[in-house]
């Protein structure tokens, strides 16, 4: 893994948001209510009166700068490719507009005799608050992180469910005609021939399956998972990405018509619309349909 490299879709989803900014406020109260003590700069106070109304203001106004921050990220991420090193850089800005913000609030809530303070410089209590800040922060998004990760892993193990195959070498993905679907809480949602496959598409956090019925008819069904899941579970099988928001059934291309924009995909079925194959899949894509 590199620094350069994508990070995981499922790091910028809305519910791994949330959930990291539920997490990171539970932690960051706990951390404060035991840490407090023991911290000669730390003014947070509990007790009625001036003290106790500018510890709220300023827990108030930094969870805020971390929720519009985390909002921000999950925007942007339909804009542009979040590396790690990207994601690591944005969440150290964070820690430093907190303890920025922390800073302010020492130095003014002192000036005006809102809270006691120790004298000590401006530079010692932004240093001193950035390792604080990186715990209340950092920890929290480590952790929700990984529960994400291995989730993720679930996911995919999950989905990999070619039935119970004997034989005398290990059953490919592709030995299977059955194409099993799980939603992201595991739960199987779809299962289907191969060959009635056509193509999976993704929408936001849903994919959308296009497949043939029994009674010959074109249908859609909706279900809630990472389209990069059904990649990783399915690779070296028919089931071959060829765009950012769609996997194809290699099986079940009729045409690779080039136009001016790249090639497409033509299944010759009036009710589909031909699928565009992205430079970054069009080699590999060609080569699956010419070896077919």
């Amino acid at each position: 893994m590199s620094l350069r490299d994508q990070i995981p879709r499922y790091l910028l989803d809305r519910r791994q948001i949330s959930s990291t900014l539920v997490y990171t406020a539970l932690f960051s109260l706990v951390f404060l209510l035991l840490s407090t003590p023991f911290l000669d700069h730390v003014w947070f106070s509990l007790d009625p009166g001036d003290s106790f109304f500018f510890t709220v203001a300023f827990v108030v106004l930094a969870a805020a700068l971390v929720a519009f921050s985390r909002l921000l990220m999950g925007r942007c991420r339909t804009l542009t490719n979040f590396t790690y090193l990207g994601y690591i850089a944005w969440v150290v800005v964070e820690v430093v507009a907190v303890s920025l913000l922390y800073t302010f609030f020492t130095v003014e809530g002192g000036r005006l005799g809102l809270i006691e303070t120790v004298p000590i410089d401006h530079l010692q209590i932004f240093s001193g608050t950035l390792v604080y800040v990186a715990v209340c922060l950092g920890v929290p998004f480590a952790v929700c992180s990984l529960h994400s990760a291995l989730q993720d892993k679930d996911n995919t193990i999950r989905l990999m469910n070619y039935g119970n195959v004997v034989s005398d070498k290990p059953a490919a993905p592709y030995a299977d005609k059955r194409i099993t679907l799980f939603d992201n809480n595991g739960v199987l949602k779809f299962s289907i021939s191969s060959d009635n496959l056509y193509f999976i598409e993704s929408d936001d956090n849903y994919i959308k399956v296009w497949y043939m019925d029994s009674a010959g008819e074109i249908k859609q069904y909706m279900l809630r998972c990472r389209l990069k899941t059904v990649e990783d579970s399915f690779a070296d099988s028919e089931l071959v990405r060829c765009h950012r928001k769609y996997i194809v059934n290699i099986r079940n291309i009729s045409i690779l018509k080039s136009e001016k924009e790249g090639y497409e995909i033509d299944f010759d079925i009036d009710s589909l619309e031909p699928i565009p194959i992205s430079k970054t899949y069009e080699q590999a894509v060609l080569a699956r349909f010419n070896a077919r």
